[in-house]
C-alpha cells in the first residue's frame, strides 16, 4: 500500500517537473483516474491538454488508450467502431469495437464540443453510465476516465449542456505566464524528467483506497454551507454533482497521503461546482472562503500581512522604512518554518508561499541598495522613482 501511494506522490512530482504551470491540471487529471471521474480543459491550441493525457496512458501500464480528435464531420465508425460485416449479412447491426472508444479504459477527445447529433447519443450514455448498446444491447465499458479539450466554450443552443455536464471537472488553460518557465520550456528542461509507471492492477488498488477515505461531519457540514450560500447567489449545482464531489474529494486526501479529507480539501470543488462563466468567480470565492482549515486560514493570513508590508514599503522609500519591512518579513519566515515543522503534509504549499515572502524581501533589500548607490541629487523625480526593479505582488 505505502509503495502505491509513494509511486502515486513520484508520478505526480514528475509530471509537474515536465509541465511548467500545469500543477492544478496535473492534479486534476490524477484526481479524475482515482475517483473514475471525468475532466475537461478548455483553453488555447499549444497549451499541453493532449500531451498531459499522452502522458498519463503511458504512466498507467496495461491500460487500453483511446484518442481522437472530433470534427463536425466525425462519424460513428471513427469513435465506436465500423459495423461488422459478417453481422450485417445476417441482419444484425453490430459495431466491431476492437480499439475504439468502448473498450477503453482511458480515453482523449480533443475538440469533443464539435461532436456532431451522430454520435452524441451514444457518447452521453458511454460517459455517464459506463455502457455501450451495440445492436440495441446494453454492453458495460472498462471506461474509468475521459479527458475532454476544447479551444472554446460550448455556445448556447447547440444542445451541449448535457456533454457538458458531463464533466465533473474543469480547468481552464493559458499559455505560460511566467518568463523563467518559459524559456525552460523552450530549452525542454523537463524532458529528462523521467515518470515512473504503474501497473492496471495498482491504480485499480488506488481507487479502492480512494472510496475507504473518510469523510468527516465537519466537510458534509462546509458543503451544506457552501450550497445554501451559492443558492443566495442563485447558483444550485444538482445534488448529482455535489454527490459526485465527494469521490473527488478523497481522492485528492490520498494524493496528500491522508486517510481522511480535510477542509481545505474543498479548495478544489472551485473547478466542479460552477455551471457557467459568469458564475465562475461567484463559485470560487465562496468556496475560498469555507475550504481552508486553522493552517490555511493562518497561511493567508501571513501572505495578505507580507503584502501590506511590502506595499508599506514601496510607498516610504527611506531606509528605516526598509529595515522594519524586512524585520517583519524575517519574522513571518520564522512562523513559516515553525508550521512546517508542524504541518509536514502542508510541506509544498508552506515552501510556496515562503518563496514569495522570500522575493519581496529581496525586492525590498534591492530598491535600498539602489538608493544609497545612487542618492537623491535632485528634488525633481521621474514617474518611475516610486518603484525600483521588479514589482514584486502575490
Amino acid at each position: 500500500m505505502e509503495n502505491t501511494l509513494q509511486k502515486l506522490y513520484e508520478i505526480k512530482r514528475a509530471l509537474n517537473g515536465k509541465f511548467f504551470e500545469r500543477e492544478s491540471e496535473v492534479e486534476g487529471i490524477l484526481v479524475a483516474l482515482l475517483s473514475k471521474q471525468h475532466m475537461l480543459m478548455i483553453g488555447p491550441a499549444g497549451t499541453a491538454k493532449s500531451a498531459l493525457s499522452v502522458e498519463l496512458a503511458k504512466i498507467v501500464e496495461g491500460t487500453s488508450y483511446f484518442q481522437w480528435l472530433l470534427t463536425r464531420f466525425s462519424t460513428p465508425e471513427e469513435v465506436f467502431g465500423p459495423l461488422s460485416l459478417k453481422d450485417l449479412e445476417k441482419g444484425v447491426y453490430k459495431r466491431n469495437t476492437a480499439a475504439k472508444m468502448p473498450e477503453a479504459h482511458l480515453v482523449f477527445l480533443d475538440e469533443i464540443f464539435k461532436a456532431n447529433s451522430a454520435i452524441l447519443n451514444s457518447l452521453l450514455t458511454l460517459i455517464n453510465e459506463r455502457l455501450f448498446y451495440n445492436d440495441g444491447s446494453p454492453v458495460e465499458v472498462p471506461l474509468m476516465s475521459v479527458i475532454g479539450a476544447s479551444n472554446e466554450y460550448p455556445e448556447e443552443g447547440e444542445g451541449l449542456e448535457a456533454l457538458f455536464d458531463r464533466f465533473l471537472l474543469r480547468f481552464e488553460i493559458n499559455f505560460i505566464a511566467d518568463e523563467s518557465n518559459f524559456v525552460s520550456m523552450m530549452k525542454d528542461e523537463g524532458e529528462d524528467v523521467e515518470t515512473p509507471t504503474m501497473q492496471l492492477e495498482e491504480l485499480q488498488q488506488l481507487q479502492t483506497m480512494t472510496e475507504n477515505v473518510k469523510i468527516s461531519d465537519e466537510v458534509y457540514e462546509t458543503l451544506s454551507t457552501i450550497r445554501r450560500e451559492l443558492l443566495d447567489e442563485g447558483i444550485q449545482p444538482s445534488d448529482r454533482r455535489f454527490k459526485q464531489s465527494l469521490c473527488v474529494l478523497q481522492a485528492k486526501a490520498l494524493i496528500e497521503q491522508r486517510e481522511s479529507v480535510q477542509v481545505n480539501d474543498i479548495a478544489i470543488l472551485k473547478h466542479a461546482l460552477w455551471e457557467t462563466l459568469d458564475q465562475k468567480e461567484t463559485v470560487s470565492n465562496i468556496i475560498g472562503r469555507h475550504s481552508q482549515d486553522e493552517v490555511g486560514r493562518r497561511l493567508s493570513a501571513i501572505e495578505n500581512e507580507a503584502n501590506e508590508i511590502y506595499d508599506s514599503a514601496v510607498r516610504d522609500q527611506s531606509a528605516e522604512a526598509g529595515m522594519e519591512a524586512i524585520q517583519k518579513m524575517n519574522a513571518l519566515t520564522a512562523e513559516l518554518r515553525t508550521l512546517n515543522d508542524r504541518n509536514s503534509s502542508r510541506m509544498d504549499e508552506i515552501g510556496t508561499l515562503q518563496s514569495q515572502i522570500t522575493a519581496l524581501k529581496n525586492e525590498v533589500e534591492s530598491s535600498r541598495l539602489d538608493t544609497a548607490y545612487y542618492g537623491h541629487t535632485s528634488g525633481k523625480k521621474n514617474e518611475n522613482d516610486g518603484q525600483h526593479g521588479v514589482f514584486f505582488r502575490m
